[in-house]
């Protein structure tokens, strides 16, 4: 069986092409603000490349956000026209815990307004709701020496991402089935008191 993992959540676009549980090939492509642009050709080519089509494909694993409002709305949207026009199966993620893998460690990603979108996991695990926190408050944790992972430029340090296509797969466990793809919708956590501050 052949799974397709999709975020366009942030800075990269990641296209992972999963055959069972192994990664066949992954797209890691720096190309913020452009995923719309690179999503299609870059599936297009990833399984053209492997002598697939579309209708090879059996599910879509989907980061869900938080992130960029456009942005995961892209990856979104094409796993949703493949769950309701192709009747494929479709499975989400956050993004944190996209980023995150199996590391134990807080995840960082940036919300912009001087505030970061912030989750803790370990293993895949959840250890805390994502949320939002000051730049101001995750600094203080930073300082701790909390293993940390993500947009750590924002505190002058060089930014930690790993291999995220690799993570589609060892977060197989976490997926959440989409039982109705019309109703699936983005995280994006601008409500959070934290970013209304």
């Amino acid at each position: 069986m052949y799974t397709l993992g999709i975020d366009t959540s942030h800075q990269f676009l990641l296209v992972a092409l999963i055959k069972d549980d192994e990664l066949v090939e992954g797209v890691q492509l720096d190309c913020f603000k452009h995923q719309s642009e690179y999503l299609v050709p870059e599936v297009d080519k990833l399984l053209r490349k492997h002598d697939l089509d579309a209708s090879d494909i059996d599910s879509y694993v989907v980061a869900k956000g938080p992130g960029s409002y456009t942005g995961v709305r892209i990856g979104m949207t094409l796993a949703k026209v493949a769950g309701s026009l192709m009747n494929k199966e479709v499975y989400t993620l956050s993004t944190l815990q996209l980023y995150a893998g199996l590391d134990d460690c807080y995840v960082i990603m940036d919300a912009r307004a001087k505030r970061v979108y912030v989750g803790k996991y370990q293993g895949g695990k959840a250890l805390m709701e994502d949320t939002i926190y000051t730049n101001e408050k995750m600094k203080e944790i930073i300082n701790e020496g909390h293993k940390v992972i993500g947009d750590l430029h924002l505190f002058g340090k060089d930014d930690v991402y790993g291999d995220l296509c690799q993570h589609f797969v060892d977060l197989k466990p976490f997926w959440q089935k989409v039982d109705n793809v019309d109703l699936m919708t983005p995280v994006y956590l601008k409500e959070n008191e934290e970013y209304l501050k």
